[in-house]
Order: C-alpha cells, then sequence, then structure tokens
C-alpha cells in the first residue's frame, strides 16, 4: 500500500508537537518518526521540565520507537522535526540508523545566541564526514511558523 501522506504532512503534525510541547511546559520543539508510512513515535521538548538534557522531541522519539520496536536499528525510519537538529540529536538518529531527517527550520544565529543550541556545529558538515550519511532535507515552507511559535514562547517569559 502506498503511502499518501508528504513529507510536508508529517512535517505539520511536527509542528503540532512542537504547540504541545510548549502547552506542556516545554521548549517550542517537536518531532515524529515515520517508518512504512506510520507514525511510530511522537516527541515533544521536556528536558528541563523533566530535569533530563537528553529529552529534546528527537532523541525522546527515537527512545520511544526503538522500545515500540524492540530494536537499536531504525534503518528505513524518517525523523521528522520542526526544527533543524542539534548535535546531539543528529547523532542519536545517527546511531540509531534514522535513514532521512526532514526539518521545517533552520537554526538561527539568533538560536545559537541564546543556547537553544549547542554550538555554531553544522550537522551538513559532520554528516559530510561520517562514515554513514543521513538524508538531509529542510522544507522551508513552515520556517515562518515555527519562528512565530518560538517568538510566541519567549514572549509568554515577559507577561
Amino acid at each position: 500500500m502506498k503511502n499518501i501522506y508528504t513529507d510536508e504532512d508529517y512535517l505539520k503534525k511536527a509542528i503540532k508537537q512542537a504547540k504541545k510541547s510548549v502547552i506542556a511546559g516545554g521548549f517550542p520543539a517537536g518531532a515524529v518518526i515515520v517508518k512504512d508510512g506510520k507514525i511510530i513515535a511522537e516527541g515533544i521538548a521536556l528536558g528541563y521540565k523533566l530535569h533530563d538534557p537528553t529529552s529534546h522531541p528527537e532523541t525522546s522519539s527515537i527512545r520511544d520507537a526503538c522500545k515500540s520496536l524492540s530494536t537499536t536499528d531504525l534503518t528505513g525510519a524518517i525523523l521528522y522535526a520542526s526544527l533543524q537538529p542539534c548535535l546531539m540529536c543528529f547523532s542519536v538518529s545517527n546511531w540509531a540508523n534514522i535513514s532521512r531527517i526532514v526539518y521545517g527550520c533552520k537554526k538561527t544565529k539568533e538560536m545559537e545566541e541564546k543556547n537553544y543550541y549547542e554550538g555554531f556545529n553544522n550537522i551538513e558538515d559532520i554528516n559530510s564526514k561520517n562514515l554513514k550519511q543521513i538524508e538531509l532535507v529542510y522544507i522551508p515552507d513552515f520556517e515562518n511558523e515555527m519562528l512565530q511559535i518560538i517568538k510566541d514562547w519567549e514572549s509568554s517569559f515577559n507577561k
């Protein structure tokens, strides 16, 4: 059976996860993992709330996907992330054999300066030097929406 959903459809679901994360008191980022046309895991960013620096939406969804499939090998799975994954999440994706990462918003200089990312690392450069490469796909259609979600989240601290 052919999958009727597109990358954009799954990215919309990752963005819904980012909104869910904010409602739950987390950082505005979300992820879903799809394998064989089915969502097998979803994640939100609750690291600060859970006191777990690894609880980014990408890593938590990879953790859940591996548990539900009883494996550490997610070959053929696609990670859809609302934001460009950080170096940790990219590395976990690599170790889990994620085949593709599709994301809807690139990290910006401002995000780096606010420490939303651990540094100025470029996952495209790192990916090109790895023994196995993950297909990285940036779909800019959702960039403005994600940047607005982040701005709204930031402004909630000033109320």
